[in-house]
């Protein structure tokens, strides 16, 4: 007796279907029917699966940005570590079968439509990791939990690019080693490197003096 096979699986199936349907009649060419009909299921099933073509394409983003919340949604000692972790589930998923999100690279930069929509998706993780960061840690600047969710997100999309654009695998190690430099820059990394005696400046001021003078007395020590 064969085995029903799992929703998760069901799905995959069907996404692999439009895909390869993408690459070769092109997106707006296809319909849900071809779809439908390659992948094995029926119409009404593509549909509760799926809410239109544009979804199969960005189901793996649907998934993992679940993923990544229930992740976060955990609790971490180090916030900023775990975003960091956060963004390289996000790029083992997608290196663990480069053809594939290779394929749905090329379908995507062909078509306005879905390039729109990847710009909002990429915004979509940003904003989880901004927020995350101003939840998990209240008194955060929230110009440093935006901005360092920018960062990640951008260093996450430049490997992943380079991933995508390429023909070998960029290994993630890549994306690690620009994370921990980022921790570091931060000063929020779990293993900060030693300080060298030329990395340390120390500094008195007055007490009645402004907080921007200080600062900006300490920026002018540090260009110097």
């Amino acid at each position: 007796m064969s085995e029903t096979p799992s929703p998760s699986a069901a799905r995959t199936t069907v996404v692999a279907a439009a895909l390869d349907l993408f690459a070769q009649h092109g997106f707006e060419a296809t319909s849900v029917e071809q779809i439908a009909r390659a992948a094995g299921v029926s119409r009404s099933t593509f549909f509760r699966q799926f809410g239109g073509k544009e979804d199969v394409v960005f189901a793996d983003h649907e998934a993992l940005l679940d993923e990544l919340r229930a992740y976060l949604g955990r609790g971490h000692d180090n916030p900023w570590l775990a975003v960091c972790e956060a963004s390289l589930r996000a790029y083992r998923h997608f290196a663990h079968d480069p053809q594939v999100a290779r394929l749905r690279y090329e379908i995507v930069r062909h078509v306005p439509a879905l390039r729109d929509r990847e710009i909002v998706t990429v915004f979509r993780y940003e904003r989880l990791f901004d927020d995350y960061l101003r939840q998990a840690l209240p008194d955060v600047e929230p110009i440093d939990a935006v901005g360092f969710a920018a960062l990640v997100t951008a260093l996450h999309n430049h490997v992943l690019r380079r991933l995508l654009r390429g023909t070998r695998r960029v290994p993630v190690s890549v994306l690690k080693d620009a994370l921990d430099e980022a921790l570091r820059r931060y000063g929020v990394h779990p293993e900060p490197a030693a300080a060298a005696p030329d990395d340390v400046v120390v500094a008195v001021f007055p007490r009645a003096m402004p907080a921007a003078e200080i600062a900006r007395r300490v920026r002018a020590e540090l260009d110097a």
